[in-house]
């Protein structure tokens, strides 16, 4: 017990669920609220064209399956970028603007997790998605609103909900690595 808590604080997180708890959870959490959302857009997304990029058939809940293990895969990437020193640093710097310095580390981590989100929109379906439905050479791609407002709006959905569970589930407050800009 005494070497989980060890470990724990090496990498600068007293919680004890870590940071691949925290964010399998908020991943999982956010994707199912960006679920929700798509499910109200355009449902066949979840229903068929999730499952087909997979070669799977749209039957029951396989979409919403994979969509949700997306959204773990995404979280505890998420969990593992803003844990590290370059990252945390940035967002645990006390800037000279009084209304940045004024911000809890829980606020900061939300931000990061809609930044985050807008990433994940700019690169998955965007950059990423046309090319692996080329390379499989699959005509799924038209049924997928990559550009789209609702796809957007989802992605920022899902890093936000991503932050608030990660920033409740995980306590960085202790750990103040050198910010990314000290000398």
């Amino acid at each position: 017990m005494s070497t989980e808590s060890d470990t724990a604080t090496a990498f600068g997180i007293s919680s004890q669920r870590g940071w691949p708890i925290g964010g399998a959870l908020g991943g999982a959490i956010g994707a199912a609220a960006f679920g929700l959302l798509m499910w109200l857009f355009n449902p066949e997304v979840l229903t068929a064209a999730i499952p087909s990029i997979y070669g799977f058939e749209p039957v029951g809940v396989v979409g919403w399956g994979i969509h949700v293990l997306h959204g773990i895969v995404l979280g505890i990437v998420f969990g593992f970028l803003v844990t590290r020193d370059l990252i945390l640093g940035a967002v645990t710097m006390n800037p000279e603007t009084d209304a940045l310095s004024q911000t809890s580390i829980r606020l900061r981590i939300v931000a990061a997790g809609f930044v985050f989100g807008l990433a994940i929109w700019a690169i998955l379906p965007l950059i990423v998605l046309p090319v692996w439905l080329e390379t499989i050479g699959t005509a799924a791609g038209g049924e997928f609103p990559a550009i789209a407002v609702e796809s957007l709006l989802g992605h920022l959905l899902f890093g936000t909900v991503l932050g608030i569970v990660f920033a409740i589930s995980i306590d960085l407050s202790d750990r103040s690595p050198d910010g990314p800009f000290s000398e």
